[in-house]
């Protein structure tokens, strides 16, 4: 159950930060927002309103302003009860009621999916984070309640709710400085994606947590002394990685728990930038530095505003130990992250200070203005907030971050579209080199470009931003759809021309136009390019121009072999489990780069002459499609024929692995139907099973089945 927060408990907290803060107001807002909530109750059978108490007790501990603890109390008023965003307005005033409708979701607008209606609402959140950077705040707050208290939810939900939480608002707690907040919603997603993962390692922790303790107070001691030796006067502290990082650690090295060594973090609090380094010539001095473990994150600081001194060292008994060296200033915003820009002056509002250094929250607008297709969108912010940065810079001398692993084209997208549209190589530190070349920090860049180069499909396999990923597709999603067009006049014109009907003539009385909108498409060009996709045929344009009798000759057509074959294909098309929305009869296929299975979010793509490929969602195969080209399909509700699935397993070496493997995937009731095993040098496997997966949850428990297995790294299903 929630600890329960009373109203003057909320303000002994604000007041500690912020003596003048008017109570009143705060008051105000308690009582308003417990009225509205009044006989509502959580999944957990607690009164509602014990959520909008914890939020607002969360944005006090971010020792944020008056307004943004009065839009935690309020945030769900708009959205769950029957007060009104007007009725906010007159009450409390435009700058609370703005805050209010930044949080508050679209729900009254109907959308054709759930990841459309996911979009939107980052969307909105986005544009209403732009106009004012609490709204973002408020919205982590609720986040962390709400994953705090998930284990109240129905099992799908918990599973869709932590992994949108790892993919979007744990990153946006990181580019926003709040570490305390992205690790602790990172650990929480961790619970419920793989609870068998993190209870083991809750388990590890628990186990050697005296001697971890015995080994972080000695080691505090040895820094300290040597510090103090060399006359620096530093804060010394020492705290266990969350499980999150262990469990990423694990995952991309292929180690187990008793593997990994650096499981502590010690950090060194000096008063000024020049102590820092001082602090770092001290530690290298005494323990030999691991190579390509130093990052000066003080000259080169982070997109959030992070700077600090990070190195890794082999330390005593001959462990890796991770030092970071900070000021008090920097350990501050370390801590806080955007709060730490918040001031507050006797008498005044509180300010925030520099928003246009956060150079990544423009470039989200920038997407949102430039990305139409909600699932791109949606999928550009996921790779964006995952992205480790390097720092180039341009002929002139401005620096320029980009995500690891970002290219030339990369750079020549950031510059201009057209720079990067007619990009031929790159000048890097004055050497000629290829479009394929990674950007590497401290490079300067220069773009050479030719007009007769343009985008080619292969560049989409170059480019690691979602700027120059966006601008690729629209361009080959331009050209397609001029080539469809074309296809689709000469189609309709053919047809229309045996029937003795102009297509000229027709487009001059309005007709084409007025059947453009019956058939539910915005104008004639969308008519053409679904004719020339074969979306819709040029019998469906015929059918609204002419009587049946003199469509058909006044008879049935007879059954050609066309016809035969997608009747008996409709047939099929049942027995594979999907149904496609707004396409008769028609050839259906799954897709061999992603197989979907039934139970995942998948769209279909319409290929002419090759019927209608069915991928998940978020298949990068789907996001470089045109749109236009995509149609809704969902999945049948009877029986699922099991489809063949890859998954790879990482594990030790050693004999009856294979054994236990092979037991936890037939202990699932899941058949296996091939299986590879490939071993290395290193006392490392790396498994191949062939298995027959009927739903994505059976999926899921037989990659949680095995990853329970001791020796066991990870299990993950294999892709293409």
């Amino acid at each position: 159950m929630s600890k329960e927060i009373r109203v003057s408990d909320l303000v002994e907290k604000i007041q500690a930060y912020h003596p003048t803060a008017d109570v009143a107001l705060i008051q105000r807002a308690y009582d308003f927002s417990n009225e509205v909530h009044q006989g509502q109750k959580r999944l957990s059978g607690e009164p509602f309103f014990i959520h909008p108490m914890a939020v607002a007790d969360l944005i006090a501990d971010l020792k944020l302003d008056v307004p943004s603890i009065v839009g935690g109390l309020l945030h769900d008023t708009v959205e769950d009860t029957l007060a009104t965003l007007d009725q906010v307005r007159a009450i409390f005033g435009p700058e609370i009621a703005g805050l209010v409708d930044g949080v508050t979701k679209l729900s009254q607008i109907n959308f054709t999916s759930r990841e459309e209606k996911q979009a939107e609402n980052f969307r909105k959140m986005i544009l209403a984070m732009a106009k004012d950077i609490r709204v973002i705040l408020i919205k982590l707050a609720d986040r962390t309640h709400n994953m705090r208290t998930l284990d109240h939810l129905p099992a799908e939900k918990q599973l869709m709710t932590a992994q949108e939480t790892l993919d979007i608002y744990a990153p946006l707690a990181h580019r926003l400085g709040i570490a305390w907040v992205k690790d602790e919603l990172e650990d929480l997603a961790l619970k419920h994606l793989h609870p068998e993962i993190y209870y083991q390692l809750k388990r590890n922790v628990a186990k050697k947590k005296a001697a971890r303790e015995k080994y972080i107070n000695e080691v505090i001691g040895l820094i300290g002394k040597i510090l103090e030796a060399e006359g620096i006067d530093g804060e010394v502290t020492g705290r266990p990685k969350h499980f999150f990082s262990i469990y990423q650690k694990m995952e991309n090295q292929n180690l187990l728990y008793d593997q990994i060594y650096d499981l502590v973090a010690f950090r060194i609090i000096v008063d000024t930038v020049r102590e820092c380094y001082e602090a770092l010539g001290v530690i290298h001095s005494q323990w030999k530095p691991v190579p390509g473990r130093f990052k000066d994150y003080i000259a080169l600081p982070k997109p959030n505003m992070y700077q600090s001194l990070h190195t890794t060292v082999i330390g005593p008994y001959g462990e890796r130990m991770e030092i970071q060296i900070r000021t008090q200033e920097m350990h501050r915003v370390a801590e806080e992250g955007i709060a730490a820009h918040w001031r507050y002056k006797e008498g005044k509002d509180f300010q925030f200070n520099d928003i246009q250094k956060f150079a990544w929250l423009r470039q989200l607008l920038e997407w949102q203005q430039n990305v139409e297709d909600p699932q791109e969108f949606l999928h550009s912010i996921k790779e964006d907030l995952f992205a480790d940065e390097v720092y180039v810079f341009t002929p002139k001398g401005d620096l320029i971050g980009f995500p690891k692993g970002a290219t030339a084209v990369d750079f020549a997208y950031r510059i201009h579209s057209e720079v990067g549209h007619h990009c031929s190589g790159a000048r890097v530190n004055g050497q000629l080199l290829p479009l394929k070349y990674l950007l590497r920090s401290g490079d300067t860049v220069e773009i050479i470009t030719t007009h007769q180069q343009t985008p080619s499909r292969d560049w989409l396999k170059l480019v690691k931003t979602p700027r120059a990923k966006s601008k690729i597709r629209n361009w080959l999603k331009s050209q397609q759809r001029e080539r469809s067009v074309a296809l689709g006049r000469e189609l309709l014109e053919g047809d229309l021309g045996r029937h003795k009907l102009e297509y000229a003539t027709l487009r001059r009385e309005g007709k084409i136009e007025s059947i453009a909108k019956e058939l539910g498409l915005k104008d004639e060009e969308a008519l053409l390019a679904s004719v020339g996709y074969g979306r819709i045929t040029p019998r469906h344009v015929l059918a609204k121009l002419l009587p049946p009798e003199k469509l058909d000759g006044g008879k049935k057509p007879a059954e050609g072999a066309l016809e035969r074959l997608f009747r008996i294909v409709s047939g099929q098309k049942r027995d594979l489990g999907v149904k496609v929305k707004g396409v008769g009869d028609v050839l259906v296929r799954f897709a061999r780069c992603c197989h979907p299975l039934p139970g995942e979010p998948v769209t279909g793509f319409i290929t002419r002459g090759r019927g209608v490929t069915v991928h998940v969602s978020t298949c990068s195969t789907v996001l470089e499609s045109d749109p236009h080209r995509r149609v809704e399909v969902t999945w049948d509700e009877g029986e699922q024929t099991p489809r063949p699935i890859k998954i790879e397993v990482s594990c030790i070496d050693r004999p009856g692995l294979l054994a236990a493997i092979s037991a936890a995937i037939t202990g699932a009731d899941v058949n296996i139907a091939r299986a590879q095993v490939r071993t290395f040098p290193d006392q490392k496997a790396l498994n191949t099973f062939e298995v027959l997966i009927t739903h994505s949850d059976q999926l899921r428990r037989v990659l949680s089945s095995i990853a329970k297995v001791k020796g066991v790294y990870k299990a993950t299903r294999a892709r293409g």
